[in-house]
């Protein structure tokens, strides 16, 4: 089937104006396992047109009591937007709809997207998250909104809040809005776009259902259809699109190059697996030679199990299946394809792994030496961002070695992608593997329009260029990412071993404590100190001191009712230990 659409309803100055096209484009590829709903021209879909806009109170109050929320739960729009138990879900959807539908009415009718997913959780749960036209996060302003409207407590309430926030923010609600969404493979995604889509036709919000895709691939929609048609045009506004992109980008940005032996690459039998192989469809045969396992989307009960870059970075080892070929190059992405981590299993040493600290400073020290073989490195500022959780050992190193600036900013992604836009080139990537690389209209224009005056000069600035449109700058992407770190090892004819020994990790350990109560816990310095409860701190830092090379902080979780203690030193005995002494002083504050 053609990917949903519900049209809006436009303002014409006399008369009744109604004309529908009815010219689809039906195109879906079947996947070993599944369906998936590819690539259409949105061109092509239905569209309304009429004289009258106006929302109908009893349409809006029949459309809510359909879909009401359960009872005495409080709902937090937190860093995944809502995210938790599937069954908790089917009223925090069709709300987010009409918050979304607001937002767009109140930036002139700008496409908002909202992704349906829980990324690296189990299968039982779901999530629904809300993306600015630029592909960004929701501005944090608009999440206290999101919440307020999401636990109205009555379906009167409901529509009672919804009229005051548009009076608030001064939204003309006769004006036209517009949505689009996707979801990843879980089944109870087919219920929650159900409830998305009727708080859409209630409002008379046009919107695109775009099926089933990776987050990052919404991400990357939601911007290229609020660009299309301008001189920031970001790609073709189609999963099609996307794939065609990232394989020109990619086959640009090798040079002639190829990426060593075979990649085996576990999609935590999540929505990145499908995906994967549809975008190696489009690739030029023989550019990368790429095995897709732990691709399984016809049962919900493995998504994310024992598979996974989450599964690899909390429990330091690779997979279980497939069982681990000793010496290949190995990467997982999570659920929905927004993580990455690299590995490899060595015959002598056993597992060892790449996490988004070393993406993040191979990207850093690749990026710095095509810059100044480029001649920018005057007139381009380039940075990277880092939360707490950074290994001490990757800050040292860009710092002390590669010689760029380091900002630290809270957890979240929305701080380190703010961050990074202070900078023409900035990288984040947190140590959990989520991240990407932000080019400035600077930067971009540098690479392009710089006159080369020696043909190394001349392969610097295309390589910048074709690395630029590889990465998505929307947001975390797995698939981007992965392809990122093929054209760096293929440039510098590395291994993952010769990667590994750019610098040693500090041996660290992340605890989680349960608490009577997280909110005692609040930090400053990026999050990597405790402000309250009061001689909390003190005590961690008197800790500190008794280790070598040592730093440790706490922090409440953003998703559940603890605290997790991160602790690193010179041995893993000493990390452990000093672990394990921080989460006793959290557990005495937080009782």
């Amino acid at each position: 089937p053609p990917p949903r659409h519900c049209g809006g309803f436009d303002r014409f100055k006399k008369g009744i104006h109604f004309k529908v096209h009815l010219s689809f484009t039906f195109s879906s590829r079947l996947h070993p396992r599944l369906v998936l709903f590819s690539s259409f021209n949105p061109s092509s879909l239905v569209h309304f047109t009429t004289t009258s806009r106006r929302m109908s109170d009893e349409k809006f109050l029949a459309a809510s009591a359909k879909h009401p929320i359960v009872p005495n739960h409080v709902y937090n729009y937190g860093t995944a937007g809502f995210r938790m138990k599937a069954d908790l879900l089917d009223g925090v959807s069709f709300r987010v709809g009409l918050l979304s539908g607001l937002r767009s009415r109140k930036l002139n009718g700008q496409a908002i997207g909202v992704m349906i997913t829980a990324s690296h959780n189990p299968a039982v749960d779901n999530g629904v998250k809300i993306v600015d036209p630029m592909g960004e996060m929701l501005e944090q302003e608009w999440e206290a909104y999101a919440t307020k409207l999401v636990n109205s407590p009555s379906d009167q309430e409901l529509l009672d809040n919804y009229k005051a926030l548009a009076s608030q923010l001064k939204i003309d609600l006769s004006s036209p809005g517009r949505v689009v969404y996707g979801r990843d493979t879980r089944p109870s995604g087919h219920s929650l776009v159900a409830a998305l889509s009727d708080a859409l036709e209630a409002t008379n919000t046009e919107y695109t259902d775009y099926k089933i895709l990776t987050t990052p691939q919404l991400h990357y929609l939601t911007r290229c259809v609020n660009t299309e048609g301008t001189p920031k045009a970001y790609g073709k506004v189609s999963e099609q699109g996307y794939y065609e992109k990232m394989s020109e980008a990619f086959t640009r940005a090798l040079r002639g190059r190829k990426p060593q032996g075979q990649l085996i690459v576990d999609c935590a039998n999540g929505v990145g697996g499908p995906k994967l192989s549809d975008f190696l469809k489009v690739v030029p045969e023989g550019t990368i030679n790429v095995k897709v396992v732990n691709d399984d989307v016809l049962r919900p009960e493995v998504l994310n199990l024992d598979s996974g870059a989450d599964f690899v970075k909390t429990k330091q080892r690779a997979p279980p299946s497939p069982k681990p070929v000793p010496g290949a190059r190995c990467c997982s992405l999570d659920g929905d394809a927004d993580r990455l981590i690299y590995y490899w299993v060595d015959p002598d040493t056993g597992f060892f792994m790449l996490d988004g600290d070393r993406i993040s400073s191979l990207n850093a020290s690749f990026i710095g030496d095509l810059v100044r073989s480029a001649g920018l490195q005057d007139d381009l500022r380039i940075g990277v961002v880092q939360t707490a959780y950074a290994n001490g050992a990757s800050t040292n190193y860009i710092e002390k070695h590669l010689g760029l600036p380091v900002v630290f900013t809270p957890t979240g992604v929305k701080h380190l992608h703010h961050a990074a836009c202070q900078f023409d080139v900035g990288v984040y990537f947190e140590a959990n593997g989520h991240g990407t690389v932000v080019f400035s209209q600077e930067a971009t224009r540098a690479f392009r329009e710089t006159e080369p005056q020696s043909p190394a000069q001349k392969d610097a600035l295309e390589t910048l260029a074709a690395i630029s449109d590889l990465i998505n700058q929307t947001v975390g992407d797995a698939i981007s990412d992965m392809l990122m770190v093929e054209v760096i090892l293929a440039h510098k004819g590395w291994t993952l071993k010769d990667w590994a020994m750019t610098y040693n990790d500090l041996p660290n350990r992340l605890v989680r404590v349960e608490v009577g109560n997280k909110d005692l816990f609040q930090t400053t310095d990026a999050e990597r100190r405790l402000s309250h409860p009061a001689g909390a701190q003190d005590e961690i830092d008197q800790c500190v001191k008794k280790y070598t090379s040592a730093r440790s902080f706490a922090r409440a979780s953003g998703t559940e009712n603890a605290c997790r203690v991160y602790a690193e030193a010179a041995t893993r005995s000493e990390a452990d230990e000093l672990a394990n002494k921080v989460a006793q002083i959290v557990k005495q504050f937080g009782s």
